[in-house]
C-alpha cells in the first residue's frame, strides 16, 4: 500500500540529545489505512519515531504533520486523544474495572455513561473478551494476553484513525503472541486504521505491515512492501533475511 492519501508524515525529522543523533534525516509519509511496521535493533530509533507523532518527544530539526498540520500547532492532549496508543507493558490502572479502563478517555471527553458503557461493550467483543465476563473483572484477575487485548479496546475507544503500537506482544507466549497478530491484522482490515507500528521481530513485521520501515543507528535506511524486502540491498536487511532462515 503506497500512502496516496498522506496522514502522517516526517519532513527532515532530526532528534539528538547533546551531540549524539538518535533520529537523523527522517523524511517518511504513511497513508491513512497503512499498517507500517518499524523493523530494528534496540537503539536503531523505532520507539524515538513512534514518539514523535504524539509528542511524547518533540523534533530538535523538522516537522512531523497528523493530518496536514505540524504536531507543534496541536494541542496536545487533544492530539493524543486522538490517537491511540498501546504498548507492552499495557499501562491499565490496576483499580479500575476492565470496563472503566476501556471507558476512561470516552469519560473524559463527556460522554454519557449509556454511550461509554455501549462502546465498551462493542470493543470488548470486537478483541474476542465477552463484556458479561471480563467487563466487571479488574486487571490483576486476567492473563497477559487478555490484559493487552483491553489495551488494544482501550486504544479504540474514541475511534481515533491513528494507532501506535510499540511491541505490545513483545513479552507474550508464542501462542498468544501469533493469536493477538492473527486478530490484529483482522481488525486492521476490518476498521481501516492507519497503524504504525514497533518490532524487532522479522518475522512480525513481514505478517502484519502493507509496508516496512528499517531502522538502523537512527536512520530510515529501507521502506517498502514486504515482498521488496526480500529483494532489499542494504546489509541490515540481509542480517534480517539470515534470520529467517536460522528459524527455518
Amino acid at each position: 500500500m503506497r500512502p496516496d492519501n498522506t496522514i502522517v508524515e516526517f519532513q527532515n525529522v532530526n532528534y539528538r540529545i547533546h551531540n549524539c543523533y538518535l533520529l537523523s534525516n527522517l523524511n517518511l509519509k504513511i497513508g491513512q489505512g497503512e499498517a507500517l511496521i518499524l523493523l530494528g535493533r534496540s537503539g536503531s530509533g523505532k520507539t524515538t519515531t513512534l514518539k514523535m507523532i504524539n509528542r511524547l518527544l518533540t523534533p530538535s530539526s523538522g516537522e512531523v504533520m497528523v493530518n496536514g498540520h505540524s504536531t507543534m500547532s496541536w494541542d496536545v492532549i487533544q492530539l493524543r486523544r486522538s490517537i491511540g496508543y498501546v504498548i507492552q507493558e499495557i499501562g491499565l490502572f490496576p483499580h479500575l474495572s476492565i470496563a472503566e479502563n476501556v471507558g476512561l478517555i470516552p469519560s473524559l471527553e463527556n460522554w454519557t455513561a449509556k454511550r461509554t458503557k455501549s462502546r465498551v461493550y462493542e470493543l470488548l467483543h470486537l478483541v474476542g473478551l465477552e463484556p458479561t465476563q471480563f467487563a466487571d473483572r479488574y486487571p490483576h484477575e486476567l492473563s497477559g494476553g487478555q490484559r493487552q487485548r483491553v489495551g488494544v479496546a482501550r486504544a479504540l475507544a474514541i475511534d481515533p484513525p491513528i494507532l501506535l503500537m510499540d511491541e505490545p506482544f513483545g513479552a507474550l507466549d508464542p501462542i498468544t503472541r501469533l493469536d493477538l497478530q492473527q486478530q490484529l491484522k483482522h481488525l486492521q482490515s476490518q476498521l481501516g486504521k492507519t497503524i504504525i507500528f514497533v518490532t524487532h521481530d522479522i518475522q512480525e513485521a513481514l505478517f502484519l505491515g502493507h509496508r516496512i520501515g528499517l531502522m538502523y543507528e537512527g536512520e530510515l535506511v529501507s521502506l517498502g512492501t514486504p515482498k521488496e524486502f526480500f529483494k532489499d540491498s542494504h546489509e541490515e536487511a540481509k542480517r534480517y533475511l539470515a534470520c529467517l532462515k536460522n528459524y527455518a
